[in-house]
């Protein structure tokens, strides 16, 4: 199963849920999709919206062979901290995505220290989701020095 999630940000990620809907419908593999804001619905593709149930957040990026998702913190710290292999797609400013591109600099990080795999092209994400098979989830650490270094940091936001 392949989990996609574009996280809460109250601007749509349409251009990630379209195209993660196409390649869905010549899948064999279960694809859902938590859609958050975004206008475009799937079809081919289980989905919701938002959830308050963290729990069936963490679950499913447990039995995901694999998170696509925003390049949103949250999600990544999510997914990694669960042990499933991770391709973030930044959310950019000029799609009017985000209000910056602060995405941007996060996934390109991640990718230099290759935690994540990172795409910057929309058009290679069935390219990078055929790779991805090939990767397997033990090589992710489920505690390592990134996710407790992004959850400090995340946690410490409020205060």
């Amino acid at each position: 199963m392949i989990f996609v999630t574009v996280g809460t940000h109250s601007q749509g990620f349409d251009r990630l849920i379209q195209k993660m809907d196409e390649i869905a419908e010549k899948s064999t593999e279960k694809v859902i999709m938590q859609v958050g804001s975004t206008t475009y619905k799937p079809k081919n593709a289980e989905y919701f919206e938002f959830t308050e149930n963290n729990q069936l957040i963490r679950e499913l990026n447990k039995k995901a062979r694999l998170v696509v998702c925003h390049g949103g913190a949250g999600a990544i710290i999510t997914a990694l901290d669960q042990g499933t292999p991770v391709i973030a797609i930044p959310r950019r400013k000029k799609y009017h995505e985000h209000v910056n591109d602060h995405q941007l600099e996060l996934v390109q990080a991640l990718e230099k220290s290759g935690k994540i795999t990172a795409l910057y092209d929309i058009e290679e994400l069935e390219n990078a989701l055929n790779l991805a098979v090939m990767k397997s989830k033990t090589n992710v650490t489920k505690e390592n020095a990134l996710v407790t270094t992004l959850r400090s940091y995340i946690d410490n936001l409020g205060t």
